[in-house]
């Protein structure tokens, strides 16, 4: 969760280092820090808040070095304070250490160190690691450890997630990175090295990056850099990979927010997505990172497709497709329980992954676990060389672009379009109709359209947010496949603006949630005009004989709608199957214009942080 950056190299770090933390910031933004190596001493600046806070504090200071580390903090051990912040030190002031991940034994250790009269001033698990590197460093008994090996011996003590970066006074032009669990690349410039989380602070500097695997240390020194085997020492080979990333990508120019530019990044992202994938005059899709695993799919006993958070959404709605189109079962798990049942999965099981980050820890765990069960694993993902893109067997991106808003918005209609995509091969497969298959790729490539039409009616959507944003609660209602956009959208709104929210089956508000609406209670209604609209349109009745105030979304205006609605929010008509991606559109807009209204951090809201690196 937390962002880590750190640079050595001829130029001045600090400049380096705070503009990497505020591309960083939607990993964590609780607190930041600095600290600094120098010919004469190691320095360290952190306070609390966001990183504004300390770009003001580095600047009436007398900070100065060749090499540093920084980090901004989504709090997990120890509530966010200048104490707590990162980077840590050792007690004797000469190691500094930054750490994202958990250290699930440091009671333990803390309680080991105490007795031997190392003495501890925050709150967190990750000062465990940096005492502990100096306790073996410095007083280390037994034998005479370098500074890396020292590291070494103490990052095998630790269980748990870490990604770590360490220098030490003593040890003067040298960095220490290591990895178990949560992203670290290298970037690997001329004459200079930078380690981040992710590759949006390095890219300024270089394109060559490597991505380092769990169990891996790097060592960087003398303009040169070591790649190795935590445990074993076993040197490690491995090649550049070269990103394509623009800075243009990671910054939101003239929009206010980041969420607001990626919900216009959709007039093209959605085709980015789709770009070289379709055969129109076959109807079907080609996807060529998973093309040899198709017969495995088809003949699956079973497919689980696992997520978090609006992954697990679009995976929702994945199922709904894959079953219509090709028969097969498909069952759709939260990730982070989906480790600790019994589940049933074997060699004829097919599990898909979908992550935006291709980080998540508990889908990276969902993904081990099935692959030690025997399972074929497939991955849909938007960044390049993320864990869990080489930890699958295969997979597809989703080629959407950075994606720097804590709430997604253009990931998750990448998702979507990709999980049609998919179901629509694996229906042509299975005896779906070449006719059915042009139906919906037409559909697909006028998106483009549909979006640029949908944002049209932004001043739309803004009246809507006007006369809502001070309600309390707001309730999503759909149907069939459309049910998950109601969870999406629910999930949206408590992210940016703090009202509470929930989705609901259109037909099972009945069952308890209809006991809430009143005259206060917005409620908002998903209703193509499909098969199920009927159905809907007497939801609809029953919320407003109880005065609840109706907003609903659709693709075809009748007299009974605009009867029954309060407010209605037109897009244009599309496949039924495409309606969640159109539909889904509308829900981030009145989400994003909600928030502005009461005053939101939308692009940081509370507790939240981008890449959930953490289980």
């Amino acid at each position: 969760m937390c962002g880590i950056v750190s640079y050595i190299g001829p130029k001045d770090p600090i400049p380096i280092l705070l503009k990497g933390l505020r591309r960083l910031e939607y990993r964590g933004y609780d607190s930041a820090g600095i600290a600094l190596l120098n010919e004469k001493e190691l320095q360290c600046t952190k306070k609390s808040g966001k990183v504004s806070v300390l770009d003001s504090l580095i600047d009436d200071s007398t900070m100065n070095g060749y090499c540093g580390i920084a980090h901004t903090r989504w709090a997990t051990h120890g509530p966010p304070n200048d104490i707590n912040a990162h980077p840590h030190l050792d007690q004797s002031n000469r190691i500094a250490l930054v750490h994202n991940g958990i250290i699930e034994n440091h009671d333990t250790i803390k309680e080991v160190l105490k007795s031997r009269g190392v003495s501890f001033t925050s709150q967190t698990d990750s000062e465990v690691i940096v005492q502990l590197i100096s306790e073996l460093y410095y007083n280390n008994d037994n034998e005479n450890l370098t500074f890396e090996d020292a590291v070494r011996a103490a990052l095998q003590e630790v269980v748990g997630a870490y990604g770590v970066v360490v220098i030490c006074k003593d040890e003067p032009g040298k960095i220490i990175a290591a990895r178990m669990g949560s992203p670290l690349v290298l970037g690997v410039g001329e004459g200079e090295f930078l380690i981040a989380s992710d590759a949006s602070p390095i890219v300024e500097h270089t394109r060559n990056v490597i991505y380092l695997d769990d169990n891996e240390l790097v060592s960087i020194k003398d303009k040169k850099f070591s790649i190795s085997k935590i445990d074993s020492k076993t040197i490690v080979n491995k090649t550049l990979t070269k990103i394509d990333l623009t800075i243009e990508e990671i910054e939101k120019g003239e929009f206010p927010h980041f969420m607001l530019k990626e919900i216009y990044d959709q007039k093209h992202s959605i085709s980015d997505t789709m770009r070289g994938r379709f055969n129109l005059d076959d109807g079907t899709t080609q996807l060529g990172g998973i093309a040899d695993y198709f017969p495995n799919i088809l003949s699956a006993s079973k497919i689980y497709i696992t997520a978090c958070g609006t992954s697990w959404h679009a995976g929702l709605i994945g199922k709904h497709l894959i079953e219509e189109y090709s028969r097969v079962p498909v069952h759709v798990e939260y990730a982070s329980e989906f480790r600790y049942r019994n589940a049933i999965i074997d060699s004829t099981t097919i599990i898909i992954a979908i992550s935006q980050s291709g980080e998540t820890a508990d889908t990276l765990a969902a993904i081990r676990k099935a692959k030690e069960l025997g399972a074929l694993t497939l991955g849909i993902c938007n960044v390049v060389g993320s864990t869990i893109s080489r930890e699958t067997d295969a997979g597809i991106f989703t080629h959407t672009g950075p994606e720097i808003g804590v709430a997604s918005t253009k990931a998750f209609t990448a998702q979507l379009t990709i999980l049609i995509m998919l179901a629509l091969k694996l229906g042509r497969k299975r005896g779906l109709s070449r006719g059915k298959g042009k139906e919906i790729i037409r559909a697909l490539r006028h998106i483009d359209q549909d979006v640029i039409s949908i944002l049209q009616i932004f001043d739309e959507v803004k009246i809507v947010a006007k006369k809502t944003f001070e309600a309390e609660n707001f309730l999503y209602l759909g149907r069939g496949i459309n049910y998950p956009v109601a969870l999406e959208g629910a999930l949206k709104l408590k992210e940016i603006s703090y009202i509470h929210a929930e989705g609901y089956p259109a037909a099972e508000m009945k069952h308890g949630p209809i006991a809430l609406i009143d005259n206060k209670m917005p409620v908002v209604f998903i209703a193509p005009q499909d098969e199920s609209f009927s159905k809907i349109l007497a939801n609809i009745q029953e919320v407003k004989s109880r005065n609840g105030i109706v907003i609903t979304i659709t693709d075809k205006i009748n007299n009974s709608l605009r009867s029954l609605s309060d407010f209605i929010l037109i897009i244009p008509k599309t496949h039924k199957h495409v309606f969640p991606i159109t539909s889904s559109i509308v829900l981030q807009m009145l989400a994003y214009q909600l928030a502005v209204f009461r005053g939101c951090d939308i692009d940081q809201p509370r507790n939240l942080a981008k890449s959930v690196t953490v289980e």
